[in-house]
């Protein structure tokens, strides 16, 4: 597979971002325009730990929950509920889980992800924290994902999210799991 739809409008392929419980992210550019985006397709493989309703409809619902809760997230371009494509925003920079891994303190980072707990909160939801979902472009986070949930306060930055945001052992041993993929 070199190239990918959304809408009748082809994306050559870059790379794959990452692989996440709903879908693929890939790096594509438009040849004409010479412009990098992101494609999350959906994938339907199963999870053992979520269980899905529609998934291309919940991206799309989610993203206006993130938007409407004002937390910075990258620019829905454009979506194809048949071919279940979404064409994003390109936010280059690192993600937190990156910078973690390379021992580099994200502790200037917590104002701006608690800033959005508290706006997601405030609006019934819970993002997921998991530092992988989080890219830091001119000192400023976004929240790539455009996954969330009802509010439950087990599962907010305070009593889940920030066991992942330091070399804690949660977050060493998601690392070696992923060191083996």
């Amino acid at each position: 597979m070199s190239a990918l739809e959304v809408n009748n409008v082809y994306f050559d392929i870059i790379g794959l971002l990452g692989k996440g419980k709903s879908g693929c992210s890939f790096l594509v550019e438009k040849p004409d325009d010479g412009k990098y985006y992101v494609l999350k397709q959906i994938h339907h493989e199963p999870c053992d730990y979520y269980s899905f309703g529609n998934k291309i409809e919940a991206e799309y619902n989610d993203y206006n929950r993130l938007v409407n809760a004002q937390i910075r997230v990258p620019k829905m371009l454009d979506i194809d509920f048949e071919r279940e494509s979404i064409l994003k925003e390109y936010i280059e920079g690192e993600t937190i889980f990156d910078l973690i891994k390379k021992d580099v303190s994200v502790e200037k980072y917590l104002p701006q992800v608690r800033k959005m707990a508290k706006q997601a909160k405030n609006n019934g939801i819970n993002i997921d924290y998991f530092p992988t979902n989080f890219v830091v472009q001119d000192d400023l986070l976004y929240y790539v994902d455009y996954e969330c949930n009802n509010y439950m306060e087990e599962w907010n930055f305070e009593n889940w999210g920030i066991k992942y945001w330091s070399k804690t052992p949660e977050f060493l041993e998601h690392l070696k799991k992923t060191e083996k993929e």
